[in-house]
């Protein structure tokens, strides 16, 4: 989704070191046209809450003239509360609030882990877009009755029609950024991607830390070393190649210092290319293409996506490649899901010779995987699907029932069987 520009809107976002997570302010909004109200699916979502609790539909028209006159000034967000000044039609503007309730802890925790479980939700979240299935696990939208008016004018309508007004153009803050949103319900931008940056560590960690203890070296003391009528024992042999490239360290960020994201990639960068020059004596990115070398630099990025800086890596790799960052984001998962092989399966459909492929799906249906659909190189259900990749390897792919949105999953085999069995967790 690419964000939307209204006239005479300018996102208020802080910048600097003292940024707040907890507090957002946005200088006031143009006036909202009559077709406006909301574009995204929870931008109407915030709009229906509103208009289904209205008591009174003239007021609510007054405050949507209001908004459309721009009568609307700088809103600020905390949680649980949106907060303006509303110029009605005495000289001096009310303030008005619109209250919301926040989200617990557990909820939260819900919201993370569904979000940190599959890569198409992080790369929705980085191009300012909400699932469904992301907003339903910890109820963030409100209902009829969530959203609680507060006005300092004498009208006892409810909503009155300044605080209509201010709930029409907070419709807008959502459709240009569902950060907003996260922050009414109790969490900051900062504070929620760094909690998904954990959890990728935390996962990351864990499929990194089994590895088979070397046995002990011989040592020679220091005096025996430098006494030169002892004979020395021969070197010993050369540390085999690790199983894969280290991680860099984390650079903070110092003020005169270089960029800590530029930092991270040049070291990730040497480590991995470093890696395949001892394991195999060849340059690995000598024959990419630009695309193919975006998308390795994008995954080879530590925890790529996750914090505001990683974002623009995204959105500057997929502009110099002419592609959208959910374009990379999706190829980020196909390329480490088996590196061009994979990324190839992703984006070129073939027509396999018979054989193989011819057997896949009776070979599914003898393991209780019946249904499988074929076309070209495809096998697909409502929301799984197996690609027959020119290596001879199955590549599993997913995606919401009856959505044509497949996302690399799982680790490849040659046995459709294993394919799907790893793709489901099995």
């Amino acid at each position: 989704m690419t964000p939307r520009a209204y006239p005479g809107f300018r996102p208020g976002r802080p910048s600097g070191p003292h940024l707040d997570d907890q507090r957002r302010t946005f200088p006031a909004l143009g006036p909202l046209a009559a077709e406006e109200a909301a574009t995204t699916w929870w931008g109407n979502a915030w709009v229906e809450a509103l208009e289904d609790t209205a008591l009174d539909p003239a007021r609510l028209a007054r405050g949507r003239a209001y908004a459309a006159q721009g009568n609307v000034a700088s809103i600020t967000v905390t949680p649980g509360r949106v907060m303006a000044y509303v110029q009605g039609s005495r000289p001096r503007p009310y303030r008005t609030e619109i209250r919301l309730r926040t989200l617990s802890d557990d909820d939260w925790d819900d919201f993370l882990a569904a979000a940190a479980a599959r890569p198409d939700h992080i790369a929705a979240l980085l191009d300012k877009d909400v699932p469904q299935a992301l907003a339903d696990a910890a109820e963030l939208l409100p209902t009829p009755g969530d959203l609680i008016p507060d006005c300092s004018c004498p009208d006892d309508g409810y909503p009155c029609k300044h605080a209509a007004a201010l709930r029409y153009q907070t419709a807008r803050l959502l459709d240009e950024d569902p950060f907003v949103l996260f922050l009414m319900r109790g969490r900051g931008e900062r504070e929620i991607l760094s909690a998904l940056s954990r959890r990728n560590a935390t996962r990351s960690a864990a499929e990194h830390t089994a590895a088979a203890s070397a046995a002990p070296l011989a040592t020679v003391s220091a005096i025996e070393a430098v006494a030169t009528a002892t004979p020395l024992p021969p070197l010993p042999p050369p540390f085999p190649a690790p199983q894969r490239p280290g991680r860099p360290p984390a650079y903070p960020h110092v003020p005169g210092a270089p960029d800590p994201l530029a930092l991270d990639l040049l070291a990730g960068e040497a480590a991995a290319r470093a890696h395949v020059l001892l394991s195999t004596g060849r340059d690995p990115v000598a024959a990419l293409t630009r695309w193919q070398d975006a998308v390795r630099l994008a995954a080879a990025h530590p925890g790529s996506g996750l914090t505001a800086s990683t974002r623009a890596l995204y959105r500057d790799l997929a502009a110099g490649a002419d592609r959208t960052p959910s374009d990379l984001a999706r190829a980020v998962a196909a390329w480490r899901q088996g590196g061009p092989a994979a990324l190839s399966v992703l984006e070129e459909p073939w027509d396999p010779p018979a054989g193989p492929f011819d057997r896949a799906r009776p070979t599914l249906a003898a393991a209780d995987f019946p249904g499988f659909r074929p076309w070209r190189n495809h096998l697909s259900t409502r929301s799984l699907q197996l690609r027959l990749g020119r290596d001879g390897l199955w590549y599993g792919y997913e995606s919401d029932p009856d959505r044509e949105d497949w996302w690399p999953r799982g680790t490849p085999d040659t046995d459709p069987v294993g394919a799907l069995t790893a793709l489901l967790g099995r």
